[in-house]
């Protein structure tokens, strides 16, 4: 497997799309960070999914910073910051569909890849639109953090 680079990192307290089907998008700040504490099958400390429910499937999320610069170029939306999509950690260098359903690990901590984060309508506001439709097939991943430790920005 290709090593996985950490370009970003991103938390926040509250939910801005879960909860808000038909009104608009939630206010709470989203927080660039040089580093997360991922606590074994409890999430990200800090993060709106921290101890959210039981063996939560989105303990913690990744992205890809290539698929989201395609995605902004295609979609002609000039500079915009990963962090619009509300995923913890902006990776380069893997290809995030094949972690799903394996194990790996990153920074010395080990991850369990569940299941892809299907990108939902809120993307075509978040992004631009047709930003949902560009995401499909790629909009990142689900995991649950198997063992304590923390990720840290690749400088």
């Amino acid at each position: 497997m290709t090593e996985i680079t950490v370009r970003r990192l991103f938390i926040s307290p509250g939910h801005n799309f879960v909860g808000h089907h038909g009104q608009e998008a939630g206010k709470y700040p989203l927080h660039e960070v040089d580093e997360i504490e991922c606590v074994a099958g409890r999430g990200v400390r800090g993060d709106r999914y921290f101890d959210y429910k039981q063996d939560y499937k989105g303990q913690i999320t990744f992205f890809a910073s290539e698929v989201f610069e395609e995605v902004c170029r295609a979609l002609g939306t000039g500079t915009l910051s990963p962090g619009v999509t509300r995923r913890n950690v902006i990776t380069q260098g893997a290809d995030l569909n094949a972690l799903v359903g394996r194990r790996f690990t990153l920074q010395g901590i080990e991850f369990e890849g569940v299941s892809e984060c299907k990108p939902c309508y809120w993307m075509d506001q978040a992004i631009a639109p047709g930003g949902e439709a560009a995401l499909q097939g790629r909009g990142g991943l689900r995991a649950k953090i198997l063992s304590d430790g923390k990720l840290r920005v690749n400088r």
